[in-house]
């Protein structure tokens, strides 16, 4: 009789486990009521992976500002990524995609990555089968698009959480230069900002904006056709001005995105500003270098730290999606 209890109480723990599982699956449904919210559900979901291993989150991690740790990236399988995963906070406004800018808009960006034999390696069509053959996709598209899940909505859904995924303005930069706290910014933070914008050094030529990017496309002395190949913007439009170059990455947050660089060769923003100083200490015979990085800056250590400091104002006190 103990043993017949014991295996009625098994079951009812067990049914009310299963029970709890699917009424969190249901409290979705009532939660979600916009396209990002739609599409942070898909982008935490591993149904867009060959094996449903792996989702967008496990390249683009909310705790690194939505980038790796890592070089570069383990796909399914463990097949190993070419570049190393950006943050994808503050993309909102970017007018290219990706490191050569191949994708000129947010929805055929995410298709990248679900197609890519060494990342999620799912055909897009059958993406979109899994998606529209999901009971709880069905009702959700049908609630937020008035429609069933198709390719063209499942990409704006995506795209729109990505659009989301703006900077909150909590970043000691952000404080102190709005005036919102004059004590957010240290004095070496604030003599790296000045070194920043100043004509000496330049940084402000390819970083600027409020993002500090300028969306430009340059080559910083990364491609020597012999260790360092990847030939970047060329690879997409052909035109030999283009060979090395890369686009220029915001800086928010960029003191929670290491490694650094296309390649994640660099380990700290320590190193960054090292190569910076003088980047034939790294690279003996770059190709096609931009005539801003031509000579060396040879920054002092004290430089170098304030730089460093400076950068990481721009972290963001509040990160999105930090609990996922």
């Amino acid at each position: 009789m103990k043993q017949y209890f014991t295996i009625l109480f098994t079951l009812f723990v067990i049914c009310a486990i299963a029970t709890s599982f699917v009424n969190e699956e249901k409290d979705d449904i009532y939660v979600i009521d916009s396209k990002s919210d739609l599409g942070e559900k898909l982008f935490f979901d591993p149904i867009l992976s060959k094996d449903k291993s792996i989702s967008c989150a496990s390249c683009h991690k909310p705790e690194f500002a939505f980038a790796d740790n890592k070089a570069f990236s383990l796909g399914v399988s463990d097949s190993i990524g070419v570049r190393n995963a950006p943050s994808i906070m503050n993309m909102l406004s970017r007018p290219y995609f990706f490191y050569d800018g191949r994708a000129a808009t947010l929805e055929d960006q995410v298709i990248t990555p679900i197609e890519s034999p060494i990342e999620m390696n799912l055909p897009y069509d059958i993406a979109v089968d899994r998606i529209q053959s999901n009971e709880d996709y069905q009702i959700l598209f049908n609630k937020v698009y008035q429609s069933n899940p198709d390719s063209f909505n499942i990409a704006n859904a995506l795209a729109e959480f990505q659009r989301s995924l703006e900077s909150s303005g909590s970043a000691p930069h952000d404080l102190w230069l709005n005036g919102q706290d004059t004590s957010a910014m240290s004095a070496s933070q604030q003599r790296g900002r000045d070194m920043f914008i100043s004509d000496e050094f330049r940084c402000f030529d390819c970083h600027f904006g409020p993002d500090f990017t300028g969306d430009e496309f340059r080559n910083i002395g990364l491609y020597d056709g012999e260790t360092l190949v990847d030939k970047g913007r060329y690879d997409i439009t052909k035109d030999s001005m283009d060979i090395g170059k890369f686009k220029v990455p915001g800086l928010r947050n960029v003191g929670l995105t290491a490694p650094y660089m296309h390649n994640g060769m660099m380990e700290t923003l320590e190193e960054v500003m090292d190569y910076y100083s003088n980047p034939y200490d790294f690279v003996d015979a770059p190709i096609n270098t931009d005539s801003l990085m031509v000579e060396p800056l040879n920054l002092t250590d004290q430089q170098k730290e304030d730089f460093v400091n400076f950068l990481h104002s721009l972290t963001d006190r509040i990160l999105p999606y930090q609990e996922q």
